[in-house]
């Protein structure tokens, strides 16, 4: 009798249907690392293939174009940071305080990442590409924008924080971190000091908070307000222990 065939094996077409499905993925990791370091105009469709490890008739497979392609890879670095943001003040009871905080920690995450570039990209090529400019001040900046703002309100009408102005107030909490984003990628690499983006995070905030919250009116503790309160004070020269 002949003998048994044997079954087939499904593993390389199993590896094939995963590869296929993380191959967006990679192209959005690839695009940013090229964003990052040549800016949006230098960079080519070929550059970005090339990274990714594919060719560039495979690339047109999933982005029709450069700007299809940055849309895509600002919405996977930056815009799904700001969803998390908008889903947890929707559904959260947390003090204002602490929301706040959260917020700005997971936003300071982003600074020493390739996702940083991407404020600085805009800044500097806006004006050559108006509709991504407007795409960007769409799902980015007017998005966060209103995050903070929605924060503030909620802490105003609790009762948390003093009644400020929303529409400035939001550009006071976002101009930091957008600094320190554009430094990473300009200066950084020629200063000796190092920039640590949560020692930055946590000093903005006490600043933060210590002007939010009114005269006379008990903040909730946050990790910042507490690292606050417990590192000692400098005992000025000639005073006694």
């Amino acid at each position: 009798m002949p003998a048994a065939a044997r079954p087939r094996s499904t593993t390389p077409s199993t590896r094939w249907r995963r590869r296929k499905e993380a191959r967006p993925a990679e192209i959005l990791d690839a695009a940013l690392t090229c964003f990052a370091e040549r800016g949006f105009a230098a960079t080519r469709l070929d550059d970005v293939a090339k990274r990714a490890g594919i060719t560039k008739g495979t690339l047109y497979l999933y982005f029709s174009n450069k700007e299809e392609l940055f849309k895509a890879v600002v919405r996977q670095a930056i815009v799904a940071s700001i969803a998390r943001g908008e889903a947890l003040v929707a559904e959260s009871a947390e003090p204002a305080p602490v929301l706040l905080e959260r917020l700005v920690h997971e936003w300071s995450e982003l600074i020493p990442t390739p996702a940083s570039a991407i404020p600085k990209l805009m800044l500097a090529e806006a004006g050559n590409f108006p509709e991504l400019a407007r795409f960007y001040l769409t799902e980015v900046v007017s998005r966060g924008r209103e995050l903070i703002r929605s924060v503030i309100r909620k802490g105003i009408q609790r009762g948390e924080f003093r009644p400020v102005d929303l529409e400035t107030g939001a550009y006071c909490v976002m101009a930091p971190l957008v600094l320190a984003m554009q430094w990473r990628h300009s200066f950084a690499p020629h200063d000796s000091e190092t920039l640590d983006a949560k020692a930055l995070a946590d000093a903005h905030l006490q600043l933060l908070l210590r002007g939010l919250v009114g005269e006379g009116r008990a903040a909730p503790q946050t990790a910042a307000s507490q690292a606050a309160d417990d590192e000692p004070m400098p005992r000025r020269k000639g005073a006694s222990r």
